[in-house]
């Protein structure tokens, strides 16, 4: 992975020098300039725009109790694709405005989840215990290891009384409550 990045930093820059010359000998000098710079007003106001739309959206996720991983990795992509936009280079650009693009961020975080969960050093906890990244039906070992769904519920003690007083009512053949009518 180390050699990827190396290769990676060494690689875009020529590429991009490339990319510049060619640009240059076919519209000219001024408008490879003016096209770099128009780009990097764009990604200026597209950070802009849709990062305060992110941010409401991870606003109204917080509101209401939920996690909003889907938002913080829209979040994540919108800045990556503002510094990608202000960096001089046709290639940064393109790959820039490619991550404006709400669907190829699905598409790209839909591939970093599956990866991640097929990885053998991902490790998921629920509620202080472990289990497997896909899940207790996928494999993991569920609640303290017995493996099924986690069902979170209250219970009612009916040995005792009930909670005012009277002994709790029996139920005798046909007459649950969870029965459908």
């Amino acid at each position: 992975m180390p050699i990827l990045i190396l290769l990676t930093f060494l690689c875009i820059p020529i590429a991009e020098i490339a990319v510049f010359i060619k640009a240059g000998q076919v519209i000219g000098l001024g408008w490879t300039l003016a096209v770099v710079v128009l780009t990097a007003v764009a990604g200026t106001a597209l950070l802009r725009r849709q990062g305060l739309k992110v941010l409401a959206q991870t606003q109204e996720k917080l509101n209401r109790g939920e996690l909003p991983v889907g938002e913080m990795f829209d979040g994540l992509c919108i800045l990556a694709a503002g510094a990608l936009l202000l960096t001089p280079g046709f290639i940064t650009d393109a790959i820039g405005l490619a991550l404006f693009i709400p669907p190829v961020r699905r598409v790209i975080g839909t591939f970093f989840l599956l990866r991640m969960m097929k990885s053998p050093n991902t490790r998921v906890w629920v509620n202080g215990e472990e289990v497997a990244a896909g899940g207790p039906g996928r494999g993991g070992n569920g609640s303290a290891g017995r493996g099924g769904p986690i069902i979170d519920a209250d219970y009612t003690d009916v040995t005792g009384q009930d909670d005012d007083g009277a002994p709790p009512r029996r139920i005798g053949p046909g007459g649950s409550p969870w029965q459908r009518d």
